[in-house]
């Protein structure tokens, strides 16, 4: 576990945020593949230098919401994006309805560790509101986790930071230094930096290579996510990270020093009997507005 520079007088972690696959979540090569068969949908298809050329984009956009990554694999063809991101949701819900989906070992006991210490957890993904349901479902977390966000729940998915900005107001932060975030993908490592949070862990275990993670901003490294509750432990009070310090929000006011969020109750992501999951969601008015992303 590799830690960051540190700077004192931080208030203690209050809220841990978490990538899904590649740090909560093995996805066994099932994205991938559901990229690669949306993209065949397209006409792009395995042995052709178009399919190397828009895979290798696929993995450098890791964690990003797939239509956002698809609007980049073909620009100016807003249609053939939305019909390659349908073609993605499907491919991926049957193959979890296939092969089911697993834990990263020590994820659980990670998760549970957090909460038991008073730190509200929420799952952050790229994923459709509706998949995050069936990931939950299938995985059997819906009481695990305190909130559960995706890119439908705000304006702008990863690499922004407006799903970490969301669950900070959900639960009530009032400093952003008193949020973390352990991910494997750059996307997630700058959502993490660019909403201020105090920690922003690089996860070994999938997705991109730490040189990746570094460059994005990583704060500190560890090896699977089961560090990450010891690593929370060891911020105290008197061990805040540089890269977030000094730094708060109020409502649309990110960044704005010695600003506040404000107070707010979050329900646990539970699922009531017979209803359909709909993760928590920030109201549009308290996080900044959608705008258009040169």
């Amino acid at each position: 576990m590799d830690g960051g520079d540190r700077v004192s007088g931080g208030p203690p972690i209050s809220l841990a945020c978490f990538g899904l696959f590649g740090t909560a979540a093995q996805d066994d090569g099932m994205l991938e593949r559901a990229f690669a068969e949306a993209c065949a949908t397209q006409g792009i298809v395995p042995g052709t230098a178009d399919y190397a050329h828009h895979m290798v984009a696929v993995h450098q956009t890791l964690g990003e919401p797939p239509v956002d990554v698809f609007r980049g694999l073909f620009p100016g063809n807003p249609g053939r994006a939305e019909a390659a991101a349908l073609s993605f949701e499907r491919s991926f819900r049957a193959a979890i309805d296939r092969h089911g989906l697993t834990p990263v070992p020590g994820a659980r006991e990670a998760i549970e560790q957090l909460r038991e210490s008073g730190v509200r957890v929420c799952m952050i993904t790229g994923l459709s509101r509706r998949l995050l349901g069936i990931v939950l479902d299938t995985l059997g977390w819906w009481r695990l986790v305190d909130l559960a966000l995706s890119p439908e729940d705000v304006p702008r998915g990863c690499p922004w930071p407006d799903q970490m900005l969301a669950a900070m107001l959900r639960v009530g932060v009032e400093d952003v230094r008193e949020a973390a975030y352990a991910g494997s993908t750059a996307s997630g490592i700058r959502c993490g930096r660019r909403a201020g949070a105090r920690i922003v862990a690089g996860v070994l275990t999938g997705g991109h290579t730490r040189e990746r993670l570094r460059a994005a901003g990583a704060t500190h490294f560890i090896t699977d996510i089961s560090e990450f509750p010891a690593l929370l432990a060891d911020a105290g009070p008197e061990a805040a990270d540089a890269g977030g310090a000094g730094v708060s929000t109020a409502g649309t006011g990110a960044g704005v020093p010695g600003a506040e969020l404000p107070a707010a109750g979050v329900p646990a992501a539970r699922r009531p009997e017979g209803e359909p999951f709909v993760p928590p969601q920030a109201s549009a008015s308290q996080i900044a507005p959608r705008r258009r992303v040169p």
